[in-house]
């Protein structure tokens, strides 16, 4: 692996809300995060997490309030962010894998030397130095995602932005790449908000989770700390101490949007 590393940046929402149409989706969120950290925003279904991460890209406006990314407020694209889909679709398909990481560089100006140098750069940091001639259709699920992760990467973001990046795969492959994405991002030293339904995959990763209330209107109803060391070890007594703290957060939550959509805790 390369010395290759990025300032992170501080990303700040200030009296959040977000609206589509007569739906309020989120609303009075504030939250700083801080620059290099990673923070997980957890929380039920349909409580406007990935909205919320739409809107630090600069895809979505906000309705009220503001997001200011080091030190510029974001209106439409936010130049400091890379973002990474949960879908692999996001890769094209008609490229070979090392022209789909050199993509931006390539955009950029970069040449045909420093195109090459880039992608099996970002492709060795993620573990796949020899799959540069491979189109996508070739590749497994997690691989492609770790192509994706390698693509935005290879724009030396100074936040990364995740939303459930690892949703499909399976488990094993999905411990595999928490453990590899834990790696890279000590390496990079960029910004990193990550969404997840997952409190395992939370507690892996995150120095702080956002545990966000039920929609509509949802907002963040928590925020822990995890001071575990990394890697994290799921037997520590303090990661389990979170755990289940979370787990009880998220439950009243869960049952809190079930009841919005008329399902009472009875009839679970």
């Amino acid at each position: 692996m390369t010395a290759t590393t990025t300032t992170g940046v501080p990303i700040d929402l200030r009296e959040l809300g977000i609206s589509f149409g007569d739906a309020e989706i989120v609303s009075e969120i504030n939250l700083r995060v801080r620059p290099g950290e990673f923070v997980c925003l957890l929380g039920p279904s349909g409580c406007g997490k990935s909205t919320l991460l739409s809107a630090m890209a600069g895809f979505v406006k906000p309705s009220v309030g503001e997001i200011v990314c080091a030190g510029d407020e974001v209106a439409g694209g936010n130049p400091h962010a890379g973002m990474v889909f949960q879908s692999s679709e996001a890769l094209f398909e008609w490229m070979t894998v090392s022209r789909n990481v050199s993509y931006g560089p390539r955009m950029n100006g970069a040449n045909k030397a420093e195109q090459a140098r880039i992608a099996a750069e970002y492709l060795a940091m993620v573990g796949l130095p020899h799959s540069g001639k491979k189109f996508p259709a070739q590749l497994s699920g997690g691989m492609r995602q770790r192509v994706q992760i390698a693509r935005v990467l290879a724009n030396q973001p100074s936040l990364v932005l995740m939303d459930e990046p690892f949703g499909a795969l399976d488990a094993q492959t999905r411990q595999v790449l928490q453990i590899e994405l834990d790696r890279i991002w000590r390496h990079t030293g960029c910004t990193v908000v990550f969404v997840t339904h997952d409190i395992d995959e939370a507690l892996t990763l995150a120095d702080r989770v956002v545990v966000m209330s039920a929609g509509p209107k949802a907002g963040i109803k928590s925020i822990y700390e995890v001071h575990a060391a990394r890697p994290r070890d799921r037997a520590d007594p303090g990661v389990i101490e979170l755990y289940e703290q979370l787990r009880d957060d998220i439950r009243a939550e869960v049952v809190a949007s079930l009841r919005n959509q008329g399902i009472e805790e009875e009839q679970l």
